[in-house]
């Protein structure tokens, strides 16, 4: 997380879980915990939100040289032969 301005706010927790976390973490790293713990959920969040929005962006019909398994390996052989071929340039 990048340093940015810090601002001071009133929320309330459950006694129990705060007890919890402060048994974990200690009381004074409880807001750096619960910073990290937002941090993350807003990363889930944001990923679900993308994979629901990019949801149905694959058309078959466009990629018809993987569209059946046999395709797939086919494809992917290729990619990596490909790939290996880099590599072996870029180590000489």
């Amino acid at each position: 997380m990048l340093k940015t301005e810090k601002i001071k706010t009133h929320v309330m927790f459950p006694s129990d879980l705060l007890s919890a976390i402060d048994k974990i973490v200690g009381g004074r790293k409880r807001s750096r915990f619960i910073v990290e713990a937002a941090e993350k959920r807003l990363a889930e969040i944001r990923t679900q939100q993308a994979l629901e929005t990019a949801a149905g962006c694959w058309k078959d019909e466009n990629h018809p040289d993987i569209t059946t398994q046999k395709d797939i390996r086919a494809y992917l052989k290729r990619a990596r032969e490909k790939t290996e071929q880099r590599i072996k340039r870029l180590s000489e």
